[in-house]
């Protein structure tokens, strides 16, 4: 597994295990066999693990997860697993929110992870009309300080929030995005800011809700009722990137990239994301270890230019999905801002 640095003493697995499937709503959790999971993850060099305070359980069962792995691989070996959580302060408590709350979340997920400091902690804001984002993220720069933070990154800020965070000082190392063949948004304004301030991108939706797969090459465009909110999230991106027709000849596009290479469509639509500029990794949403090869496999597809060639080809054809990033589901009386759930960490407990 491909590894890079996301900070001094931070280094990363360009895949990283996503921890939202194993959170409530999503079924049953067999937390023995989900832990053996993550093992099974850590030990093939898949080291990087993502989850959020407002997953339900997902923070406990990591350390979990931890504790377990320190007993059978050692202290050493634990060091080099590194967990990616989450600060996502309920929509309705944005106004009200207090320094006292936000070191009381931190020490919260310190507890949950059994961790004296946490490796990364990664801010999302819902609502810039309440305007104490900067504010409170310096709120988190002073705990990283204070020694219970190692790292700060951002998760779903535009390109003007993110500069004003960086100009009070909070050091962002990282961007986490939705960022697919179908999704652009980062390319754009938000990529030149990672260049210039050295942030880098970690990137979820490669697979677009997992739309990018032979299941649907060929298969008739999805209709209410849906099978999950994944599902419509990113068939609205579908739409905005130019509609099920062309959707259905990047998929073919994919299709005959991945047979060359022995692979499949999810692999090389995330192998292509991982090839821009500032991405150092993407996030893959694996309930369990049985696409394990597959996801092991992702960096080192050797996708040549007359792959890249072919796939640029369709995608000169799309529709560039308006606005920055994640413009479209900030607005909660759009079709896209519907989908989303506000209040998490009320429902989670």
């Amino acid at each position: 597994m491909q590894t890079v640095d996301l900070a001094p003493g931070h280094r990363i697995s360009r895949v990283i295990k996503g921890g939202w499937q194993l959170a409530g709503g999503h079924g049953a959790i067999d937390h023995v066999q989900s832990i053996a999971d993550m093992v099974a993850f850590a030990e093939a060099g898949i080291t990087t693990f993502d989850c959020a305070d407002i997953y339900t359980g997902v923070e406990a069962l990591i350390g979990e997860f931890r504790a377990s792995y320190r007993n059978s691989h050692g202290a050493e070996a634990l060091e080099a697993i590194k967990v990616h959580t989450k600060f996502v302060p309920d929509l309705g408590n944005l106004a009200t929110i207090t320094r006292a709350d936000v070191a009381a979340a931190i020490d919260r997920s310190l507890s949950r992870l059994g961790m004296e400091q946490l490796n990364l902690v990664q801010f999302h804001w819902w609502d810039y009309e309440v305007n104490r984002q900067v504010e409170v993220a310096t709120w988190l720069a002073d705990l990283r300080q204070a020694g219970k933070i190692a790292n700060i990154g951002g998760t779903n800020f535009d390109t003007t929030q993110t500069q004003r965070i960086l100009a009070a000082d909070v050091p962002l190392v990282s961007m986490q995005v939705q960022y697919s063949l179908i999704d652009d948004r980062p390319g754009r304004d938000m990529l030149a800011l990672a260049k210039a301030q050295g942030f880098q991108f970690l990137c979820y939706g490669s697979v677009g809700g997992g739309l990018f797969s032979e299941r649907w090459l060929g298969a008739k465009e999805p209709v209410e009722p849906w099978e999950n909110r994944s599902l419509v999230k990113y068939k609205l991106i579908v739409d905005e990137f130019g509609g099920w027709a062309l959707f259905q000849e990047l998929l073919q596009c994919l299709s005959g990239i991945a047979k060359r290479h022995g692979s499949d469509i999810a692999s090389i639509a995330s192998r292509a994301v991982l090839a821009r500029d500032q991405v150092a990794a993407v996030i893959v949403g694996a309930r369990n270890r049985d696409h394990l090869a597959r996801n092991l496999a992702i960096p080192d597809i050797p996708l040549t230019a007359q792959d890249f060639a072919q796939i640029n080809a369709v995608l000169a054809r799309a529709h560039p999905v308006p606005g920055d990033v994640y413009s479209l589901e900030r607005d909660r009386s759009g079709r896209h801002g519907a989908v989303m759930k506000y209040n998490l960490n009320k429902e989670g407990h």
